[in-house]
């Protein structure tokens, strides 16, 4: 516990760097005032959404598991599972490449379809974060999660261009549409497919649009003082505002996650890893709702007064998070694994422990009765 001097002490520091750091405040100030004139409000029209989410690898930990035993699963807003997988980041990658096809080289996964797409056939290959059972390097335990990734993107990908819509239908990705997940230009090609199935859907009359909402962002992380200060988005209605790729730029560290077609397009190098123009969204009609940072399709930024409609209407009766897209709060519900399923899967992993024991079953069962963790009792 620090003594009263020390707080003193401390307080004349943090007004000393705060005062020091004011011009760093003014200069966003600055940068954000322009903007104020640019917000826009939105007017909610209706639609089919649908969202889809892959179950937090983070959020769903075992309490005990020797082998770090993770699952892929991914699942829509209509409860309807498109991906269950057990993988542990020790087995091989060669092996999980293999298990995309079947025996004549055909896809049978949807990460398979995906990476036939691409032309690729090793996940090694598909993204530099995976490496290769040829590499004597030690694995990474976090590959597990870049797959995850993979396999979300894959099943976006399904949908948007295998999917029959009975209507005109808004896709909304649990994430910004931006990644560095992939090698090469294989997310400029991915994008490149999912424009197909959009075409290819507007010719049957059915217009699919595809938006990515994330709950954070460096952006806003950056802005967001500066905007309450200078009243920006601060309206009786929904609205949205158009982030400049210049104030992208400022505020990630890799300064090509935000480079946008239309920087591209002026020279330099190629956009490879964005695929969405963002916004950032405001859904109620209060001045201090929340806001949040929204990717619309790059060849959709300019029908935004449309598509942020639709999300718009799905977001009026978001529960339990309000003004809160509703599609993207059911489809996390549906794929958050918790309580009853949790406790069923660790038995599962002991079940699994105790069969592979043998004779030694019984040394497991003496071990679930001990305290891993003794040292917890000292904030009792």
């Amino acid at each position: 516990m620090l003594e009263p001097e020390s707080h003193a002490a401390l307080r004349r520091e943090i007004e000393l760097q705060i005062a020091a750091d004011g011009v760093l405040l003014d200069q966003l100030r600055a940068e954000i005032r322009p903007l104020k004139d640019k917000v826009r409000r939105i007017m909610p029209q209706t639609t089919t959404s649908i969202s889809l989410v892959a179950a937090d690898g983070g959020n769903n930990q075992l309490r005990f598991d020797p082998f770090f035993i993770q699952l892929v699963r991914v699942v829509d807003s209509s409860a309807n599972e498109h991906c269950l997988e057990v993988l542990s980041p020790t087995m091989s990658v060669t092996a999980l490449s293999q298990r995309q096809f079947n025996a004549a080289g055909e896809p049978v996964t949807a990460l398979g379809r995906m990476m036939k797409y691409l032309g690729v056939t090793d996940l090694s290959v598909l993204s530099h974060m995976i490496r290769s059972d040829k590499d004597d390097r030690p694995k990474s335990p976090s590959w597990v999660q870049v797959y995850r990734e993979l396999v979300e993107w894959a099943i976006l990908f399904s949908i948007v261009r295998d999917k029959d819509f009975a209507s005109d239908t808004l896709i909304v990705f649990d994430g910004l549409l931006r990644s560095k997940a992939f090698a090469h230009d294989y997310f400029v090609r991915y994008r490149q497919g999912i424009e197909e199935g959009i075409a290819k859907h507007k010719k049957n009359r059915r217009n699919i649009y595809l938006v990515g909402l994330a709950k954070h962002s460096k952006v806003l992380e950056r802005y967001r003082l500066a905007m309450a200060l200078e009243g920006v988005m601060h309206t009786q209605y929904p609205c949205y505002l158009p982030v400049p790729y210049e104030l992208e730029q400022k505020a990630y560290v890799w300064p090509e996650y935000a480079r946008g077609d239309e920087e591209a397009e002026q020279g330099g190098e190629i956009n490879k890893f964005v695929g969405g123009k963002m916004f950032l969204v405001k859904f109620g009609a209060g001045t201090r709702d929340p806001i949040w940072p929204v990717d619309i399709l790059s060849s959709q930024a300019n029908d935004v007064a449309n598509v942020l409609g639709y999300l718009l209407a799905d977001s009026i009766n978001g529960f339990p998070v309000p003004h809160y897209p509703r599609c993207l709060q059911k489809a996390h519900e549906h794929a958050a694994l918790v309580d009853f399923d949790m406790d069923v899967l660790q038995d599962q992993i002991f079940d699994g422990l105790r069969k592979s024991l043998g004779a030694e079953a019984s040394t497991l069962d003496a071990f679930r009765l001990q305290d891993a963790d003794p040292a917890q009792s000292r904030y009792s």
